[in-house]
């Protein structure tokens, strides 16, 4: 599926403790922009939205998490590296248990390697880091 092309249907895990959430850094380079965004990916033909996330972590960061609730949908048009991309966003909160738990991780996906790390949610909400999408802001 060209992400640029289609509408795509993705998961993402709001992962919540001490306040805060834990996100994966990317940068725009059209935009010259540093922002964070909830972990989770592309939801693949016939998976359900929590496999989906389940697989996602397990892919990028090498962890199991436990899907909790079905938080809400939200429909995304956004611009990145200067292309319109188009997403229809499941949002979960999940848990990630102590033996998992890090401060940073290595995410590896299909852009390369990143780092997610926990970030005070004050951040986002204060306007000090950006979090996409926006509509992420309803449900922490």
């Amino acid at each position: 599926m060209d992400k640029f092309k289609e509408i795509r249907p993705i998961a993402l895990g709001l992962a919540i403790k001490n306040n805060k959430l834990l996100v994966s850094e990317g940068f725009d380079k059209v935009k010259n922009e540093t922002f964070y965004r909830c972990l989770g990916g592309g939801i693949e033909f016939l998976e359900k939205g929590e496999d989906a996330l389940k697989r996602e972590f397990l892919e990028e960061i090498n962890i199991d998490i436990i899907v909790k609730d079905f938080l809400g949908i939200s429909e995304n048009i956004f611009t990145y590296q200067g292309r319109k991309a188009h997403e229809l966003i499941l949002f979960y909160s999940i848990e990630i248990s102590d033996e998992n738990y890090q401060e940073e991780y290595k995410v590896i996906d299909d852009h390369g390697e990143t780092i997610a790390k926990w970030i005070n949610i004050d951040e986002f909400k204060n306007k000090n880091k950006i979090l996409y999408p926006e509509e992420v802001f309803k449900y922490i």
